[in-house]
């Protein structure tokens, strides 16, 4: 909202034509919440199952799904489990190589 309302005045400032700012409200109001912030394909309890040891790491590593998840590079939960033991080892949560 904040960043709309500064878009908003940079255009009245600027030219003083709203079309775009208009547009993006219509936008903003059809958008489904899913489409925002989809449902995680995995959570901690299912790092649990897969052997990883409750801790700081699992935040890293449930972010780095989310991210992955919203740029489209895994669209599934066994995608995602995948994508955890490509990075992560089990035995310290240590990174494998850059995500």
């Amino acid at each position: 909202p904040e960043l709309l309302e500064l878009c908003r005045l940079d255009c009245l400032a600027s030219h003083r034509d709203l079309d775009n700012i208009h547009w993006i409200e219509r936008y903003l109001q059809n958008l489904r919440p899913e489409e925002v912030a989809p449902e995680p394909l995995i959570r901690g309890d299912d790092l649990i199952a897969m052997g990883y040891a409750p801790g700081p790491v699992f935040a890293e590593i449930l972010s780095a799904i989310e991210d992955a998840q919203l740029e489209g590079r895994v669209t599934t939960p066994e995608e995602a489990k995948h994508f955890v033991r490509e990075h992560w080892s089990t035995e310290d949560g240590s990174v494998k190589d850059e995500v």
